[in-house]
């Protein structure tokens, strides 16, 4: 796949130039453009969002679960320069989830060519009477990256970048979060700040990363025993003297209510960056349960009574287009929580794609989640007592 993104008049010759490559070789190949408005500042962190986005669909259309990127070793130093320059740019990982979501749910990255230098590879192509693609975007210094190439060959000095923070991966001896079911986690107050902050992403159904104050500020009152709540990335952290719970803000729903999401028949929906969902007959909306779970029946209000009371109200429930009465989204819907598979990919949990959710073909997934030590719902969560909040 080969993605214009219209920031050059050449563009749509390299692309055309890509995929005569490719199928010279035997390779399938799938030209995608990047449309629509580009913003004035933070340029390439918008044309990587997009990249990702549309790369994403693709092979999901394909049915492809794994897909290969060509980065090498230079791209790694490119990106440490830039970091001791003050960006906060991730480390590029061989192995990693996609960021695009919920477009990359379930895909996974993998870059085998870190330890190739740039140099050695256009010596193997030249061996091979290939050309390749010179982009002139790459030494222009309005941008981090090109500035950090110059610098690393004693052109120009480095500067910060503009992309969205990653940290690195943990060990797997930092204590993990305890899915205790529909996107809700137990974290310990000694948690990682990479962990806490996958844990608010993923919980909260967003894609931005907190800010790196934000997140240590709330790590240090972790850390210092405080209890409190309070909420970051839309999720909200609910720290008690006995345990600290994660989950979606339902006051986020109040604060800009959105209109009903309509359900196509048998087509998967995602709702709220969180619920996968099917509907099995036309007609069928989803809304949060906030301000709904009183409309409930008894069994599904019961049903509600192992979340603690701050979750029930983030809660998909489905609503018929000619009444009012809400239903809870259930197995008979499709409707399942996306947030532990996604926290388990962000955290490195999953080595394998054989790991991954449902395939492309229906087909039923495995275990996702862990080892009994790590992220899992145990039979032991405990049941949330107090008033409810409806």
């Amino acid at each position: 796949m080969t993605v214009d993104h219209g920031l050059s008049p050449a563009s749509t010759g390299w692309a055309a130039t890509a995929g005569e490559a490719a199928r010279s070789v035997g390779a399938d190949w799938r030209g995608l453009s990047w449309t629509g408005p580009r913003p004035a500042t933070g340029l390439p962190a918008a044309a990587r969002a997009a990249r990702h986005r549309l790369i994403a669909d693709a092979a999901r259309a394909a049915g492809a679960r794994v897909i290969l990127f060509a980065h090498t070793a230079d791209d790694v130093a490119e990106g440490e320069m830039m970091r001791q320059a003050g960006s906060s740019l991730g480390r590029l990982r061989d192995w990693a989830p996609s960021p695009a979501w919920p477009e990359g749910r379930g895909l996974m990255l993998l870059r085998p060519m870190l330890d190739v230098g740039r140099a050695d590879l256009r010596d193997w192509l030249t061996e091979q009477g290939a050309a390749w693609i010179e982009d002139p975007a790459n030494q222009d210094p309005r941008f981090a990256r090109s500035r950090a190439r110059a610098a690393r060959y004693g052109l120009g000095p480095a500067g910060p970048g503009d992309d969205p923070p990653v940290a690195p991966r943990d060990t797997h001896d930092s204590p993990v979060p305890v899915a205790l079911g529909d996107g809700v986690f137990r974290i310990a107050r000694a948690i990682s700040a990479r962990a806490l902050a996958a844990t608010l992403v993923c919980a909260g159904g967003g894609d931005r990363p907190p800010r790196g104050d934000r997140l240590e500020r709330m790590r240090d009152r972790l850390r210092n025993g405080e209890s409190f709540a309070a909420v970051l990335c839309g999720a909200r952290v609910e720290a008690r003297p006995d345990q600290v719970v994660v989950c979606r803000e339902p006051g986020e729903f109040a604060r800009g209510p959105a209109s009903a999401l309509p359900l196509a028949v048998g087509a998967e929906t995602v709702w709220d960056g969180r619920w996968s969902i099917t509907a099995p007959a036309p007609g069928w909306r989803v809304v949060p349960a906030a301000g709904r779970i009183a409309g409930l029946s008894r069994a599904e209000r019961a049903s509600l009574d192992d979340l603690p009371p701050a979750a029930r109200g983030a809660r998909p429930v489905l609503i018929r287009n000619e009444g009012n009465a809400p239903v809870l989204a259930g197995p008979e819907f499709e409707a399942r929580s996306l947030v532990e598979e996604r926290l388990a990919l962000a955290l490195d949990r999953m080595t394998h794609e054989r790991d991954l959710g449902p395939r492309a073909h229906g087909a039923t997934p495995g275990k996702h989640l862990f080892s009994d030590a790590d992220i899992t719902k145990t039979g032991s969560a405990p049941r949330f007592q107090g008033p409810r909040r409806e």
